[in-house]
């Protein structure tokens, strides 16, 4: 059945209505009609089965009839990814998404090559790829903000997955004994993290360095590696995602 991402609130017999484009894809491309029904969710108030009531000029009505599945959302696990060519940065936020990642956080090192980043696109990339795999929840995605400053207030608790390309634990022996505490994954740029930040990284106490194998990945590819990686040890691939009352929202949704 289909699947929409929509801002506004949903309850029990609430209007819904689709942006536009969305009305378009439901009406033009597949075809639906009046009477047809498809899955909607927010990011807050689970899955509910909608039924189209009107067709407009602009646009459809969806009327919400029955919730399907309640609020929840995965491990909490944030990914921290340098700012990175836009292809690249665009791949690891669509699998980030995939893989069940809660928050995405952009970060500017020494290294990262500043560039522009396009957020309304990258919240349109996570929207599309959560459609997808079923998801009732979206991840957040940050601004970018300096490494430093993300570190100057790193949230109590929360440990974070240092990949280091110069070397460290292997990912699989350090996360044997991860448990299920709040983790964050960091991902470099390019050229990598400067001798500086590598110091620092290891010198935190909640910072656990790893490797990644023998060869240099790319920022997407050791993204999508660091992450299965952790899912597999201590995430959510063996077990439900957890019910949540309340879930990150949506950048500009």
């Amino acid at each position: 059945m289909i699947r929409l991402f929509v801002p506004t609130p949903l309850a029990a017999d609430a209007a819904v209505l689709p942006t536009l484009d969305q009305s378009r894809y439901l009406s033009q491309v597949m075809r639906l009609k009046i009477g047809d029904d498809l899955l909607v969710f927010n990011g807050r108030d689970g899955e509910w089965r909608c039924v189209i009531t009107e067709v407009l000029k602009k646009g459809l009505v969806l009327k919400a009839e029955a919730q399907v599945r309640p609020p929840a959302t995965g491990p909490d696990l944030e990914l921290l990814i340098s700012v990175v060519k836009k292809s690249a940065l665009e791949f690891a936020v669509e699998k980030a998404t995939e893989l069940g990642v809660r928050r995405i956080r952009l970060v500017v090192t020494h290294r990262t090559q500043v560039q522009h980043v396009r957020m309304d696109r990258l919240d349109a990339i996570a929207i599309e790829a959560a459609e997808q795999t079923g998801r009732v929840d979206v991840p957040m995605i940050d601004e970018p903000v300096k490494l430093g400053e993300l570190l100057d207030r790193w949230e109590a608790g929360r440990r974070l997955m240092f990949c280091d390309e110069t070397g460290g634990a292997p990912a699989t022996a350090a996360l044997q004994t991860a448990g299920e505490d709040p983790w964050a994954v960091l991902i470099g740029p390019e050229g990598g993290f400067s001798p500086e930040e590598r110091e620092r990284l290891r010198a935190l106490p909640f910072t656990t360095a790893v490797s990644l194998g023998p060869r240099i990945l790319r920022a997407d590819t050791a993204a999508i590696a660091a992450l299965t990686l952790w899912q597999a040890a201590v995430g959510d691939w063996e077990r439900q995602p957890r019910a949540s009352l309340s879930t990150p929202q949506q950048n500009g949704a």
